[in-house]
Protein backbone atom coordinates (compact mmCIF):
# COMPACT_ATOMS: atom_id res chain seq x y z
CA UNK A 1 0.00 0.00 0.00
CA UNK A 2 3.25 2.70 0.91
CA UNK A 3 4.38 1.51 -2.55
CA UNK A 4 1.35 2.69 -4.81
CA UNK A 5 0.94 5.79 -2.32
CA UNK A 6 4.61 6.55 -3.31
CA UNK A 7 3.53 5.98 -6.57
CA UNK A 8 0.90 8.55 -6.76
CA UNK A 9 2.81 11.15 -5.05
CA UNK A 10 5.34 10.88 -7.84
CA UNK A 11 3.16 10.31 -10.67
CA UNK A 12 1.48 13.56 -9.09
CA UNK A 13 5.03 15.90 -8.41
CA UNK A 14 5.14 15.21 -12.21
CA UNK A 15 1.98 16.29 -13.51
CA UNK A 16 2.31 19.41 -11.40
CA UNK A 17 5.91 20.11 -12.58
CA UNK A 18 4.75 18.90 -16.33
CA UNK A 19 1.72 22.10 -15.75
CA UNK A 20 3.90 24.47 -13.90
CA UNK A 21 6.34 24.10 -17.33
CA UNK A 22 3.49 24.20 -19.76
CA UNK A 23 2.16 27.52 -18.09
CA UNK A 24 5.87 29.19 -17.70
CA UNK A 25 6.02 28.14 -21.58
CA UNK A 26 2.57 29.49 -22.93
CA UNK A 27 3.48 33.15 -21.00
CA UNK A 28 6.95 33.37 -22.20
CA UNK A 29 5.24 32.79 -25.90
CA UNK A 30 2.10 34.96 -25.22
CA UNK A 31 5.10 37.88 -24.27
CA UNK A 32 7.03 37.00 -27.63
CA UNK A 33 4.11 37.54 -29.63
CA UNK A 34 2.95 41.19 -27.75
CA UNK A 35 5.81 42.12 -27.81
CA UNK A 36 6.62 41.57 -32.01
CA UNK A 37 3.33 42.39 -32.71
CA UNK A 38 3.78 45.70 -30.74
CA UNK A 39 7.37 46.30 -32.24
CA UNK A 40 5.13 46.12 -35.92
CA UNK A 41 2.98 48.20 -35.44
CA UNK A 42 0.11 46.09 -35.51
CA UNK A 43 -3.15 46.24 -32.69
CA UNK A 44 -5.04 43.37 -31.33
CA UNK A 45 -7.89 44.00 -33.62
CA UNK A 46 -5.68 44.55 -36.59
CA UNK A 47 -3.58 40.91 -35.77
CA UNK A 48 -7.30 39.44 -34.99
CA UNK A 49 -8.52 40.19 -38.48
CA UNK A 50 -5.30 38.94 -40.37
CA UNK A 51 -5.70 35.58 -38.45
CA UNK A 52 -9.35 35.16 -38.10
CA UNK A 53 -9.41 35.00 -34.64
CA UNK A 54 -11.51 36.63 -32.01
CA UNK A 55 -9.66 39.67 -30.04
CA UNK A 56 -10.40 38.19 -26.89
CA UNK A 57 -8.99 35.28 -27.58
CA UNK A 58 -5.12 36.22 -29.03
CA UNK A 59 -5.73 38.89 -25.59
CA UNK A 60 -5.83 35.49 -23.66
CA UNK A 61 -2.98 34.00 -25.70
CA UNK A 62 -0.50 37.01 -25.34
CA UNK A 63 -1.78 36.65 -21.82
CA UNK A 64 -0.72 32.89 -21.67
CA UNK A 65 -3.99 32.17 -20.61
CA UNK A 66 -5.17 30.28 -23.51
CA UNK A 67 -3.93 27.21 -25.79
CA UNK A 68 -2.19 27.63 -29.46
CA UNK A 69 -2.34 25.04 -31.75
CA UNK A 70 0.59 24.88 -33.78
CA UNK A 71 -1.69 25.93 -36.85
CA UNK A 72 -2.85 29.47 -35.17
CA UNK A 73 0.78 30.20 -34.17
CA UNK A 74 1.48 29.74 -38.07
CA UNK A 75 -0.89 32.27 -38.93
CA UNK A 76 -0.06 34.76 -36.23
CA UNK A 77 3.92 33.92 -37.59
CA UNK A 78 2.98 34.60 -41.29
CA UNK A 79 1.12 37.81 -39.75
CA UNK A 80 3.87 39.27 -38.01
CA UNK A 81 6.11 38.36 -40.64
CA UNK A 82 8.34 35.67 -39.46
CA UNK A 83 9.00 32.19 -39.51
CA UNK A 84 7.17 29.90 -36.27
CA UNK A 85 10.88 28.81 -35.40
CA UNK A 86 11.22 32.78 -34.37
CA UNK A 87 9.65 31.85 -30.85
CA UNK A 88 11.19 28.79 -30.05
CA UNK A 89 14.82 29.79 -30.53
CA UNK A 90 17.75 31.37 -28.45
CA UNK A 91 16.19 31.93 -25.08
CA UNK A 92 17.38 28.15 -23.83
CA UNK A 93 21.60 28.61 -24.75
CA UNK A 94 21.74 31.82 -23.20
CA UNK A 95 23.81 32.27 -19.96
CA UNK A 96 21.32 33.58 -17.24
CA UNK A 97 23.38 36.23 -16.59
CA UNK A 98 23.45 37.73 -20.07
CA UNK A 99 19.69 37.10 -20.46
CA UNK A 100 18.10 40.57 -21.45
CA UNK A 101 21.54 42.23 -21.49
CA UNK A 102 23.47 40.91 -24.02
CA UNK A 103 22.61 39.64 -28.03
CA UNK A 104 25.51 37.24 -29.52
CA UNK A 105 25.73 38.25 -33.73
CA UNK A 106 25.07 33.98 -33.74
CA UNK A 107 21.45 34.14 -31.64
CA UNK A 108 20.16 37.19 -33.02
CA UNK A 109 16.38 36.44 -34.40
CA UNK A 110 15.45 37.56 -37.60
CA UNK A 111 12.55 38.22 -39.62
CA UNK A 112 12.13 37.63 -43.27
CA UNK A 113 9.89 39.65 -45.71
CA UNK A 114 9.78 37.59 -48.94
CA UNK A 115 9.54 39.30 -52.31
CA UNK A 116 10.88 43.04 -51.08
CA UNK A 117 14.30 41.10 -50.41
CA UNK A 118 14.56 42.51 -46.78
CA UNK A 119 15.44 40.81 -43.67
CA UNK A 120 15.52 42.47 -40.31
CA UNK A 121 17.81 41.26 -37.14
CA UNK A 122 17.04 42.01 -33.76
CA UNK A 123 19.61 43.62 -32.09
CA UNK A 124 18.62 44.33 -28.81
CA UNK A 125 18.02 41.32 -26.13
CA UNK A 126 14.31 41.92 -25.94
CA UNK A 127 11.20 43.91 -27.88
CA UNK A 128 9.93 45.34 -24.63
CA UNK A 129 11.64 48.17 -23.56
CA UNK A 130 11.99 52.14 -24.12
CA UNK A 131 14.47 51.23 -26.93
CA UNK A 132 14.80 48.70 -29.49
CA UNK A 133 17.85 48.18 -31.24
CA UNK A 134 17.23 46.33 -35.31
CA UNK A 135 19.31 45.84 -38.24
CA UNK A 136 17.76 45.72 -41.63
CA UNK A 137 19.60 44.54 -44.31
CA UNK A 138 18.54 45.25 -47.95
CA UNK A 139 19.30 43.21 -51.20
CA UNK A 140 20.48 45.10 -54.30
CA UNK A 141 16.82 46.87 -55.30
CA UNK A 142 15.53 45.47 -52.43
CA UNK A 143 13.02 48.05 -50.31
CA UNK A 144 10.59 48.60 -47.48
CA UNK A 145 8.02 48.16 -49.60
CA UNK A 146 5.93 50.75 -51.12
CA UNK A 147 3.65 52.15 -48.81
CA UNK A 148 5.39 54.99 -46.72
CA UNK A 149 6.00 53.58 -43.16
CA UNK A 150 5.46 55.97 -40.08
CA UNK A 151 5.80 54.72 -36.54
CA UNK A 152 4.67 56.63 -33.21
CA UNK A 153 7.78 57.16 -31.43
CA UNK A 154 11.21 58.15 -32.73
CA UNK A 155 13.74 56.44 -34.87
CA UNK A 156 17.50 56.87 -35.81
CA UNK A 157 19.52 54.63 -38.27
CA UNK A 158 23.25 54.18 -39.00
CA UNK A 159 24.11 52.92 -42.57
CA UNK A 160 26.50 50.46 -41.95
CA UNK A 161 27.40 48.88 -45.23
CA UNK A 162 26.08 50.18 -48.97
CA UNK A 163 23.90 52.62 -49.72
CA UNK A 164 20.12 53.53 -48.87
CA UNK A 165 17.71 55.80 -50.23
CA UNK A 166 15.67 57.23 -47.86
CA UNK A 167 12.79 59.24 -49.03
CA UNK A 168 11.06 61.25 -45.99
CA UNK A 169 7.76 63.40 -47.44
CA UNK A 170 8.68 64.84 -51.00
CA UNK A 171 12.80 65.04 -49.73
CA UNK A 172 14.92 62.16 -51.50
CA UNK A 173 18.02 61.49 -49.50
CA UNK A 174 20.82 59.19 -50.41
CA UNK A 175 23.08 58.17 -48.09
CA UNK A 176 26.50 56.60 -47.95
CA UNK A 177 28.44 54.07 -45.40
CA UNK A 178 29.34 55.96 -42.52
CA UNK A 179 26.03 58.50 -42.84
CA UNK A 180 23.47 58.48 -40.26
CA UNK A 181 20.02 60.05 -40.14
CA UNK A 182 17.12 60.58 -37.55
CA UNK A 183 13.07 60.48 -38.14
CA UNK A 184 10.45 62.01 -36.09
CA UNK A 185 7.23 60.28 -35.53
CA UNK A 186 4.86 62.18 -37.53
CA UNK A 187 7.44 61.69 -40.80
CA UNK A 188 6.27 58.81 -43.00
CA UNK A 189 9.17 57.20 -45.03
CA UNK A 190 10.63 54.97 -47.63
CA UNK A 191 13.50 52.97 -47.67
CA UNK A 192 15.42 51.30 -50.71
CA UNK A 193 18.91 50.34 -51.75
CA UNK A 194 19.75 52.04 -55.03
CA UNK A 195 23.39 49.80 -55.18
CA UNK A 196 24.99 46.75 -55.97
CA UNK A 197 26.26 45.24 -52.67
CA UNK A 198 23.85 44.83 -49.69
CA UNK A 199 22.73 47.27 -47.33
CA UNK A 200 22.83 47.19 -44.21
CA UNK A 201 21.22 49.65 -41.65
CA UNK A 202 21.58 49.69 -38.02
CA UNK A 203 18.04 51.63 -36.32
CA UNK A 204 17.62 53.00 -33.09
CA UNK A 205 13.59 53.04 -32.54
CA UNK A 206 11.88 54.07 -29.22
CA UNK A 207 9.51 51.72 -27.70
CA UNK A 208 5.48 51.83 -28.27
CA UNK A 209 2.73 50.99 -25.63
CA UNK A 210 -1.13 50.63 -26.63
Amino acid sequence: MMGKAMARTKDASKEATRDTREGQDALRLGQQIRDLRKARQMTLAELAERVNRSVGYLSQVERGASSLPIGVLQAISEALGVRVSWFFEADNDVPEHERDVIVRASGRRAMEFSGIGVREELLSPRLSGQLILIMTRLEPGGSGGEVPRQRKGEEAGYVEAGQLELTIGDQCHLLEAGDSFSITGDQPHLIRNPGDIETRVVWVMTGVDY
